[in-house]
């Protein structure tokens, strides 16, 4: 019978489950309804419609109403007589997403069968009052077994706390776990099956099982229960100091447990739960004093300590009420299900305006802008990168050749290209050379080109070098030549080695890579009449001067 119950229950849960997991998991309440916010919290709402206050008000939220069925047990010093049940009914507030209280109200059966025999009720009123167990002739009185039923209504106040249903990865639970405790108020009423017509059952128990026969504690169980086959027809021992109500005892306790909530709908749950009580009496089983024994013998009388406790496994069905104008309760509510809703598709979030800067004014926004310096005035590509139609190296609004051919470059600072001479005015020249025909003081080199520098920089660019590549080409070819190297910049100190470092860096470029002897070259830096970023190559055969010099302030020299 049990493993059918058994399979039946886990059937059933099962069944839950699956119905749980087909829930639509969307968005819980739209948060800017303003039917679903209490009045006393309306000002708050109004102010975060206008976006003067970041939090949304608390919505107003249904109640739960519940019933519940279930096992109950005792933990008192009379064993169980085996599986009773219990029932309640409940009405549950929601006080926030995580903490909510709980009114219940339980009708609980226990009962209880001890298999070991008792000779201390001696004590006890109700069993010796009217000589229904009277002593015998040696003082002692017969064994009995206690056995006990009561019957308990119990009345608790609990506070309730899940956070489960704050879920950092889905909108929605589908089930539930809780924790809860809090005071209680119950009554009792406990009976007995104790009459004299049971004595002889007892003594014939007695004779086949000794007391300290501990492995057949189920057999004498057993045994006892085909003896106690009247009526709960005794009242048991009551606490003499005890409030009543309704003629019974009065007493105070508390409540623990822990319950697992599965979601059938945004209406109905199916919980089960698991309820400790503890009371602050121990005449629930109607039993104070007990028997010591020692192998088998009665040693002493002893008055039980520890208060007694029961326990109720259930399981129920909750509903939610008052649905109007109101949301499921918040204990089903994701608090950040709004939150990431809104930052995935915004429908109340105050956006700013989108400022897309232009630091160059080019008019492409410097996120898109390739070329974030673009001088003023230049045309400029999709990208941002200033137009070079023929692709020389110099943008077109500095380029005076806009179109040179590409066997005239690499070109000048200014864009103007150095078309090669024909092959017959080579020979010429070469004649000429061979000759000594030059004029004094020229060799017939031609133009040479201007090395730019970047802002302060002396490194040369790839442009340059390929400047400086044609150069030395001239001058291996007019080896006759020598030429001035010659820098800008005398209005300061750091102006000066800035000079220094730029025609060194030049010369040094033509001697280590290039191979051009160093006594070819006249050194001239911190001159006037020339731009500063501007290293000038020029014919200087025939002038005197240094081809090297001193850096006039090294501590000012660029690495």
């Amino acid at each position: 019978m049990a493993s059918r119950k058994l399979t039946l229950f886990i059937g059933l849960l099962c069944l839950c489950l699956s119905y749980a997991k087909a829930q639509d998991v969307g968005s819980s309440y739209d948060i800017r309804d303003s039917s679903l916010i209490p009045t006393k919290r309306l000002a708050q709402h109004n102010e975060f419609l206008n976006n003067a206050y970041p939090f949304p008000a608390k919505p107003r939220s249904e109640w739960e109403i519940g019933v519940k069925g279930g096992y109950t047990s005792g933990l008192t010093s009379v064993t169980n007589w085996g599986p009773t049940g219990g029932f309640g009914f409940h009405i549950r507030k929601s006080l926030g997403y995580m903490f909510s209280i709980r009114a219940e109200y339980d009708w609980i059966r226990l009962r209880g069968l001890n298999y070991q025999y008792s000779q201390s009720y001696g004590r006890n009123p109700s069993l010796t009052q009217g000589d229904l167990f009277p002593q015998q002739n040696n003082g002692n009185y017969n064994p009995i077994f206690y056995n006990y039923r009561s019957t308990v209504h119990e009345l608790s106040l609990q506070g309730m706390f899940s956070i489960r249903n704050i879920n950092f990865h889905r909108a929605k639970i589908n089930w539930n776990i809780y924790l809860f405790g809090g005071p209680a108020l119950l009554t009792y009423g406990t009976l007995y099956k104790q009459d004299d017509s049971y004595l002889q059952g007892y003594a014939n128990i007695i004779a086949q099982y000794p007391v300290e026969d501990y492995k057949h504690k189920s057999d004498i169980r057993k045994a006892l229960k085909n003896v106690l086959t009247g009526n709960w027809n005794h009242i048991a021992e009551r606490p003499s100091s005890s409030a009543k109500l309704g003629g019974v005892p009065l007493t105070v306790g508390g409540v623990l447990g822990a319950g697992f909530a599965f979601k059938l709908n945004n209406k109905l749950n199916i919980a089960i739960e698991d309820k400790f009580t503890f009371t602050t009496s121990d005449l629930v089983d109607g039993q104070q004093w007990q028997n010591n024994y020692t192998l088998g013998a009665t040693n002493s009388i002893a008055q039980t300590t520890s208060k007694d406790r029961y326990n109720f496994v259930s399981i129920g069905l909750n509903y939610n009420i008052l649905g109007k104008h109101a949301v499921e309760p918040l204990y089903w509510i994701n608090p950040l299900d709004y939150a990431y809703n809104e930052i995935n598709a915004p429908r109340h979030m105050k956006l700013p305006k989108p400022v897309l800067d232009d630091t160059d004014g080019d008019g492409v926004t410097d996120q898109f802008d390739l070329e974030p310096n673009t001088p003023k005035g230049c045309p400029v590509d999709t990208h941002g990168v200033s137009r070079d139609t023929d692709g020389d190296g110099v943008p077109d609004c500095k380029d005076k050749e806009l179109i040179t051919p590409t066997q005239c470059q690499p070109v000048d600072a200014d864009g103007v290209g150095k078309c090669p001479d024909p092959q017959c005015c080579k020979d010429l020249r070469n004649y000429i050379d061979s000759l000594g025909l030059h004029p004094a003081g020229k060799c017939g080199i031609g133009d040479l080109p201007s090395i730019t520098f970047k802002g302060r920089s002396v490194t040369l660019s790839k442009d340059n070098k390929a400047l400086l590549s044609s150069t030395a080409q001239k001058l291996r070819d007019n080896p006759n030549c020598k030429i001035a190297v010659i820098g800008y910049g005398e209005s300061s100190k750091a102006a000066q080695q800035l000079s220094w470092d730029r025609v060194n860096a030049v010369i040094n470029y033509l001697v280590e890579k290039e191979g051009i002897s160093s006594d070819r070259f006249i050194f001239r830096y911190a001159q006037s009449g020339g731009e500063e970023n501007t290293v000038d190559l020029k014919d200087g055969t025939g002038e005197e001067g240094p081809n090297t010099v001193p850096a006039p302030h090294p501590n000012l020299r660029k690495r």
